[in-house]
């Protein structure tokens, strides 16, 4: 079997899971750093966890096999996966709630502003020596 912590770069072996799968997982890769996924893990594991979701995502049937071949339990790869989906999920919470926010933004009102460049409607007063 591939044995994936040490030896030539993990890209070697993942070529034969084709482009697509492996530029997906580096786009998985890039994204996991935004989380403390890469710092629980081992860099190994968090690679294997991307080209595994990547080969999900992109029904890559040559991929069972390919993992089958590796000397790491398919257990410890779906562990890290599900902590990179769960920063997908987090992310995709914190955006939901963004949009909802831009648009209570967008419902309030605006102050309005004279040709003088004051506000209408202020209160505000100038000091008298500011004139």
């Amino acid at each position: 079997g591939i044995n994936a912590e040490y030896g030539r770069p993990l890209t070697t072996y993942a070529e034969s899971l084709g482009p697509e799968v492996l530029n997906t997982a580096w786009h998985i890769v890039n994204d996991a750093l935004r989380s403390d996924v890469v710092l629980i893990h081992p860099p190994y594991l968090v690679a294997l966890s991307a080209l595994h979701m990547s080969a999900v995502i992109h029904n890559n049937e040559h991929a069972v096999e390919w993992f089958s071949d590796l000397s790491i339990s398919i257990e410890k790869i779906t562990h890290v996966s599900q902590q990179i989906i769960q920063l997908y999920e987090l992310l995709a919470e914190f955006r939901r709630k963004e949009r909802n926010n831009q648009s209570i933004l967008f419902r309030m009102p605006r102050p309005r502003v004279s040709h003088s460049g004051s506000l209408s409607g202020s209160r505000c007063s100038t000091p008298s020596g500011m004139r």
